[in-house]
């Protein structure tokens, strides 16, 4: 034979697989050669369709094994079947949710330590996932390994540098140990990127600190309004009402509602200087008015009444029994309006249906003067106004004589009331005489308009 040649008359049949064709051969060879190539692409499609059969039933498998595994996993977990978490894993070996199904439940059952180990296979399929790496040391940190709880931790941090709860974690880890600076270094990081760890931050330094503002402060790095707003909040509801007003001060545009919030959290402490600080700018009040003696806010009823209101303004509840209260402008004793209470059956005598918290000076006499008419009134428990400290035991400190029953028009009525050496401020309010019997009905309206109050010599 010679040597191999490619025959270019078989072309036309063989270019697609490249035949060779010994040369000299016969025509007959030639022609062979399209069924060979034709015997030779049918054993190729078989064996194409064999792999694709094999592949399909691989793929089935691997479905139906990680299905099961699942199936077991929420068993597991709703259960709290350990056997079963243990089946996930022997299942689905490369699965770290199986790995974390059974952290949980070890971790559960009272072996931390085997929960840990489940959890760090979990973790080496899952490198670099950083959740993973922060859960790890929160487990590492419950069983006490404090070093491999920084460890993970580190991992955690190196691969989300920008997350808070990383540093967070790890912050309060270093926190625990005594290393104060690497500490609050991470947790300033992490409430830097949520503001929401804000207040707690503020509480560690506090805690850290033993209370003392500066070092808080300092420890906790406040900068800025966000951290400045939260750290009055927090001083307000610790009695430190000048270090509140102090860092409110300093804060550049704070929100409506975040100075309601800071008003009623210095009056549950009893700062009412302060608290009226910090009202009277939103509500035009002139400053150093309080200093000019004390004074009824919106004595004639001239402004808008809110329900619920706070601070020093006129408060009415929105949930009194059987009682409304409105502003009326039909026969007002001065101005445009009065305010009308009008009774409809069953109240607590006891319950405020209007006040005002007004400053005033300690061991002083004052009278508070306004008006009152009656509109068919009928009741065992007559209104009337009283006056009690407001602060400690809310020592009642003078009432006036009860409001007319029937029907009346306006009357002047006035009293008098001294505080104590610690009365800083009132609370002045329309309540009603216990009856003889109960429950106690009241019917009718009460109007009252032109409040005032002066001190007396």
């Amino acid at each position: 034979m010679g040597l191999w040649t490619l025959d270019s008359t078989a072309l036309p049949f063989t270019a697609y697989c490249l035949l060779l064709t010994p040369s000299g051969a016969n025509s007959q060879q030639i022609l062979k050669t399209p069924l060979a190539t034709f015997v030779s692409h049918r054993y190729l499609r078989l064996l194409l369709v064999a792999t694709a059969i094999a592949s399909c039933l691989f793929v089935i498998q691997a479905a139906a094994k990680y299905g099961f595994s699942q199936l077991l996993m929420t068993y597991s977990l709703t259960a709290g079947n350990l056997t079963a978490a243990k089946k996930a894993i022997q299942v689905t070996p490369k699965d770290a949710e199986a790995h974390l199904a059974g952290a949980a439940l070890l971790s559960l059952s009272g072996t931390p330590e085997q929960g840990v180990i489940e959890f760090e296979r979990a973790v080496a399929l899952r490198p670099a996932d950083y959740r993973l790496w922060s859960e790890l040391g929160l487990l590492r940190d419950q069983t006490g390994d404090t070093a491999g709880a920084l460890a993970a931790f580190d991992e955690a941090v190196r691969r989300a540098p920008f997350y808070s709860r990383p540093r967070w974690n790890r912050g309060n880890v270093l926190l625990r140990k005594g290393e104060y600076e690497a500490a609050f270094n991470d947790l300033n990081r992490a409430a830097r990127s949520n503001p929401e760890l804000i207040p707690s931050l503020v509480d560690l330094a506090w805690g850290v600190s033993r209370g003392d503002v500066k070092l808080t402060e300092q420890l906790a790095q406040i900068r800025g309004d966000t951290m400045r707003l939260a750290f009055a909040r927090f001083l307000a509801r610790q009695g430190k009402a000048k270090d509140a007003i102090s860092q409110f001060d300093d804060a550049g545009n704070v929100p409506e509602a975040i100075k309601r919030e800071l008003v009623e959290q210095l009056l549950a402490k009893g700062a009412f200087k302060e608290a009226f600080d910090i009202w009277k700018v939103t509500h035009g009040v002139e400053s150093g008015r309080e200093a000019a003696g004390p004074s009824i806010y919106d004595g004639g009823f001239e402004g808008p009444l809110a329900f619920d209101q706070g601070g020093f303004s006129w408060r009415v509840p929105s949930d009194l029994q059987a009682t409304s209260v409105s502003l009326d402008s039909s026969r007002p004793h001065s101005g445009s309006k009065d305010l009308r209470i009008e009774f409809g059956g069953n109240s607590n005598p006891g319950s405020l249906s209007v006040s005002q918290v007004i400053l005033v000076e300690p061991a002083r006499h004052y009278k508070v003067n306004f008006t009152a008419r009656s509109e068919d009134v009928v009741t065992g428990g007559v209104p009337f106004l009283n006056v009690s400290d407001a602060w400690g035991d809310q020592k009642r400190l003078g009432q006036s004589r009860p409001l007319a029953s029937g029907s009346s028009d306006w009357q002047f009525f006035n009293l008098e009331f001294t505080t104590t050496p610690t009365t800083t401020a009132v609370v002045l309010s329309l309540q009603r005489e216990n009856c003889t019997t109960s429950p106690c009905p009241i019917f009718g309206s009460i109007s009252l308009d032109s409040f005032s109050v002066e001190q007396l010599k």
